[in-house]
C-alpha cells in the first residue's frame, strides 16, 4: 500500500465564487456600464492582489495590517483603471469595505461538498492553505462549513502560519503538521502565481482550477492538470 495521499484546496474562487462579492460591490458603488466585463475586471484585480502582496512581503502578517489595506485599495484602482475607470483612494477604500462586507454570504461551488466527503472515505487527507489574514480567512472557512467538513486542525492560513503562498515552505509547513509526503499531496487553486507555483516548487501535484479559462503565465512551470469544474476534478482525483 502507498503513501497516504494528501489533497488539499485553495478557498478564494477555488471553493466558492470570489467574483460575486466583488460584483455586488461595484454595482453597489460605481453603476458600471451595461455588458461590463465582470470576469475580466476580477482577472486583472486578483493579478494585482498577488503581484503587490510579493512585492510587499508578509502583507497578511497582523503586524502589516496598513500594508494589506494599501494593497486592497491599491489594486482596486489598477484594475479598474485598465478598464477606463478611475477612482481615488477614498473611492477603492469603500468599494474594498463593500467587498470584504459580501464575503461572508457565501456556498461552496456545487459539487464541492460531496468531493471533500468522497475523498474522506477514500482515506486522504483532505483540507484547505489559504493566504490572508488569520481572522478574516477564518470567517469565511466558518461560512463555508469548512470547519466542521474538513476540521479545524487541516486548516492552514498564512496569516496564522506566517508564510504565503507561493513560499514552498507553507506546504512544507503542512506536510510536516499533517504527517504526509510531498510526493503524495495534490494542491488545487485558482491563482497561478500562488496555487501552481506554490505547489510545483514544494513537490506537490498541481492542479489548475483554471474554471475562468484565463491564459497561463510565462512563467515556465507546468501544472500536472488544468481543470474547469468540479465534475472533471472528481473524474481526475476518484477516477470517475
Amino acid at each position: 500500500m502507498g503513501e497516504q495521499r494528501a489533497v488539499f484546496f485553495d478557498v478564494d474562487d477555488t471553493l466558492y465564487d470570489h467574483l460575486e462579492p466583488l460584483r455586488q460591490a461595484l454595482d453597489r458603488l460605481i453603476s458600471p456600464p451595461d455588458g461590463f466585463p465582470y470576469e475580466q475586471v476580477y482577472h486583472r484585480f486578483r493579478h494585482y492582489s498577488d503581484l503587490l502582496s510579493a512585492r510587499h512581503g508578509h502583507v497578511n502578517d497582523p503586524a502589516n495590517a496598513g500594508d494589506l489595506e494599501d494593497m486592497r485599495e491599491q489594486r482596486i484602482q489598477l484594475a479598474l483603471a485598465e478598464f477606463g475607470i478611475d477612482v481615488d483612494r477614498e473611492q477603492a477604500a469603500a468599494i474594498q469595505a463593500a467587498y470584504l462586507e459580501g464575503q461572508f454570504d457565501i456556498r461552496l461551488f456545487p459539487g464541492a461538498q460531496e468531493l471533500i466527503r468522497e475523498l474522506q472515505e477514500r482515506g486522504d487527507v483532505v483540507g484547505v492553505i489559504t493566504n490572508g489574514p488569520k481572522e478574516h480567512q477564518m470567517n469565511k472557512v466558518r461560512a463555508l462549513g469548512l470547519d466542521k467538513l474538513v476540521g479545524l486542525d487541516r486548516v492552514f492560513v498564512s496569516g496564522a502560519v506566517g508564510m504565503d503562498k507561493p513560499d514552498p515552505r507553507l506546504f512544507r509547513y503542512v506536510n510536516e503538521a499533517t504527517e504526509t509526503e510531498p510526493g503524495a499531496s495534490w494542491y488545487i487553486g485558482d491563482s497561478w502565481n500562488n496555487d501552481v507555483i506554490g505547489a510545483l516548487e514544494a513537490g506537490w501535484t498541481s492542479v489548475w482550477f483554471n474554471h475562468r479559462k484565463v491564459e497561463p503565465f510565462a512563467t515556465g512551470h507546468q501544472p500536472h492538470h488544468i481543470l474547469g469544474g468540479y465534475g472533471e476534478l472528481r473524474s481526475v482525483l476518484l477516477g470517475g
